[in-house]
């Protein structure tokens, strides 16, 4: 009720008859200060009675130049208001064509084509600044929209799996009265771990892209040494051999988030990993750069199409990157989603580059802040 009652508005003039009748305004005052200026300025100096020349002719007075001048400064005080409101009519609908064009797309968006733009012609000026301001938006509504509807049928096709399957074990494990009941638990409780990591993980993204969290300085390197070493049996355990060069960078961010960020990158790369000449490699780094903190983690792997690479970021984008099949590979698909929307809530980027002999390099990159 309170967005209907907004945009209700009375009706009124629309804004070609206003500038139609600014227009012809102008047009009028202008004639008729001048034919006032005439009449009482010029004409005022004029003797009142006819007089003679020394040659023997007269001149007209006052009152017969006022009696000739009259009939014609008002006929033509009409014709220049005349012309200038039928000339203001067209000249005002000219320059509100493009709010017209602009006005029409809007009415197309809202009914739900979004692939509609102005696309105004011509050279620039304050209406095809607007009209190219509208296009940007549309396209940034655009894709948003579209990877909002993605997201929603990956995430309810993703939650929904968890549950089908638990619905398919318990059918079984009733049709099965001797069947071991510690594994059926067992394999319930991986998929509620699953349901329940893919639902903190789409309340995080939620409450990231609603929320800025609170800003300190942050050492990368820290951040990266303490996911290190919770990531390390992991990396042991798939037999990932990780070598570091990390170095001191600091930046404003939130301590917990950017261990996270780095726990996600880090933990990706070991789980999507292949061995290249024999060993599984991860190389992670943190360093500055031209007043940039800068953190990369390499990884060997399959060798990735660029267009597969363009989708990780997406929620719930795996790829077909791993064959692993372990605790180390039953995530969500929500990593690098989250490991980009994580930097972009601090003013960073994030570049994913597909490497020739297999694997990511992936680099994040920050605005540099000095130690507190």
């Amino acid at each position: 009720m309170a967005e209907s009652s907004r945009i209700r508005r009375d009706p009124g003039l629309s804004a070609r008859v206003r500038l139609t009748l600014m227009i012809t305004a102008v047009a009028v005052i202008s004639s008729g200060a001048l034919w006032i200026v005439t009449a009482l300025w010029v004409l005022r100096y004029l003797p009142t009675g006819n007089y003679s020349l020394d040659s023997g002719m007269w001149m007209p007075g006052r009152d017969d130049i006022m009696e000739v001048f009259m009939p014609i400064a008002t006929t033509a005080f009409f014709a220049i208001s005349g012309l200038a409101f039928v000339g203001g009519w067209f000249l005002a609908g000219h320059i509100l064509q493009p709010l017209t064009a602009i006005s029409s797309v809007a009415h197309r968006v809202r009914g739900g084509d979004l692939s509609k733009r102005v696309d105004l012609p011509g050279r620039r000026d304050e209406f095809r600044n607007v009209a190219d301001a509208f296009d940007t938006m549309l396209d940034s509504v655009e894709s948003t929209v579209n990877a909002q509807r993605r997201f929603a049928a990956n995430a309810s096709h993703e939650l929904r799996t968890p549950l089908a399957i638990t619905r398919s074990v318990l059918d079984v494990a009733q049709a099965d009265a001797d069947r071991d009941v510690p594994a059926v638990l067992g394999r319930l409780q991986s998929l509620n771990d699953r349901a329940v990591s893919s639902a903190d993980a789409l309340l995080l993204l939620a409450r990231l892209d609603s929320t800025k969290p609170e800003l300190a300085p942050v050492d990368l390197s820290l951040a990266f040494e303490e996911a290190l070493d919770v990531l390390q049996l992991i990396a042991d355990r798939q037999h990932v051999e990780i070598q570091t060069d990390l170095n001191a960078a600091t930046v404003l961010g939130n301590a917990a988030l950017l261990e996270r960020l780095a726990s996600k990158l880090i933990h990706n790369a070991i789980a999507h990993n292949a061995p290249a000449d024999g060993v599984k490699r991860v190389f992670v780094q943190v360093a500055v750069r031209n007043a940039t903190a800068l953190l990369r983690v390499v990884n060997t792997g399959a060798v990735l199409e660029p267009a597969v690479v363009a989708t990780l970021t997406e929620p719930f984008a795996r790829g077909e990157r791993t064959a692993a099949t372990d605790d180390a590979h039953s995530g969500a698909g929500l990593g690098l989603a989250l490991s980009d929307t994580i930097v972009r809530v601090y003013g960073g980027s994030l570049v994913l580059h597909a490497r020739a002999e297999g694997g990511l390099d992936i680099t994040a990159r920050f605005a540099l802040t000095a130690p507190t």
